[in-house]
């Protein structure tokens, strides 16, 4: 029986790009899975034919000589198939192994080769800082101790005994991973014998026990620069967990939190303060002092008939903007304070002030005319 032509059996053009001719191998080989069509007892053929056409069209020198002499580029008359043996014997899974790579290979660590773990990088750290509302404004330095994985001192990170370096694992031959056939499907796993690593250690040092690193605390000086607020993060390259066996370090990254204040409400690089002010003070005007997140103070003229709410707004007061931003403002806000634990006396004085207010309370008398209209138009 003549064989079917290539692209035919996998549906593909023969222009097909190798992305389009994997789409098509892919989808083929999930339609035709003998598994998946019991009831087909053609469905095994079916799918070894796949398999073949897919192993030759995959390959760019086979697929250039398929394309020049169809089937008779792997027969006898043409000097046989690039690269030895027929298309159809072998190993037929090899092809539908390079698509199961490309689905799980990533769950999997990657193709052997990518998988060598003589050296591993060691993983970032997280420090999570608090900071104060004033140290926030100025910036500053500051030690911290870190619990950290260091290389080891006695081995210079190798994990050997006087620093001797690791052998290939004979199991693996240094890929960190061994494949095992299951039917259709090759499976890939980490080496049994050395874990992973693509290595073996014949004598495991003693301070670290082969791992390369030790377990301790370290003080690290970091500088905080001014206008932080909370959610910074500060990379410190190198300063993170050390490799395994050599490898490079990880990072730390430090999360800034910036403490709430007595005084100061912050917004980006806005200041708000909340200044209470007797009524008096409130009706007549007048100065007040307010506190500056610097240390200082400011004065603040009141305008007389203030009402509860109203800002004042003090440019450049605010906090820096990070890596050399503009100050933000600060933002007064009034808080006109009704007095409470009246005497006698002050109570009658306010009374007769009541009596001869009534034309100073333009919102109140604004207020109560709509009142009345609105209970007058109820009533019609």
């Amino acid at each position: 029986m003549a064989k079917r032509d290539y692209y035919d059996v996998l549906g593909a053009d023969k222009g097909a790009s190798a992305d389009e001719l994997k789409k098509a191998y892919r989808k083929k080989a999930k339609e035709l899975h003998p598994d998946r069509n019991s009831d087909n007892p053609d469905a095994e053929s079916q799918f070894k034919e796949v398999n073949e056409a897919y192993e030759v069209l995959k390959d760019a020198e086979k697929k250039a000589a398929y394309d020049r002499f169809g089937h008779a580029a792997f027969e006898g008359g043409m000097g046989g198939r690039p690269g030895g043996g027929h298309p159809g014997q072998g190993d037929f899974a090899s092809a539908f192994s390079d698509v199961f790579d490309d689905l799980f290979g990533d769950f999997m660590g990657g193709r052997p080769g990518s998988g060598r773990a003589r050296a591993q990088r060691g993983s970032d750290l997280r420090y999570n800082l608090r900071v104060t509302l004033e140290e926030a404004f100025s910036g500053l330095q500051k030690t911290i101790n870190v619990p950290t994985s260091v290389a080891c001192d006695e081995c210079s990170g190798t994990g050997s005994e006087s620093g001797a370096e690791p052998t290939i694992c004979p199991t693996c031959q240094g890929m960190g991973k061994v494949r095992a056939q299951q039917g259709f499907f090759t499976v890939e796993r980490a080496c049994p014998t050395c874990q992973g690593t693509g290595q073996m250690i014949q004598n495991p040092c003693k301070s670290c026990h082969g791992a390369g690193r030790k377990e301790k605390e370290r003080s690290l000086s970091v500088n905080i620069p001014a206008g932080v607020e909370t959610g910074t993060r500060i990379r410190l390259a190198g300063e993170g967990e050390a490799g395994m066996r050599g490898g490079p370090s990880g990072d730390l990254y430090i999360f800034i939190e910036v403490a709430d204040h007595a005084i100061f409400d912050r917004e980006g690089t806005h200041l708000h303060c909340r200044v209470p002010v007797s009524m008096s003070a409130a009706a007549l005007g007048g100065d007040i002092e307010v506190p500056t997140i610097d240390g200082g103070r400011s004065r603040v003229k009141i305008p007389s008939g203030s009402q509860s709410g109203r800002q004042m707004r003090l440019r450049s007061k605010g906090m820096p903007g990070l890596r050399g931003g503009p100050n933000g403002d600060m933002y007064i806000e009034l808080a006109v304070e009704t007095p409470v634990n009246l005497t006698s006396q002050q109570k009658e004085l306010l009374r007769e002030f009541e009596k001869l207010s009534e034309e100073n309370n333009p919102e109140s008398s604004s207020f109560f005319t709509k009142v009345r209209s609105f209970w007058d138009s109820m009533k019609g």
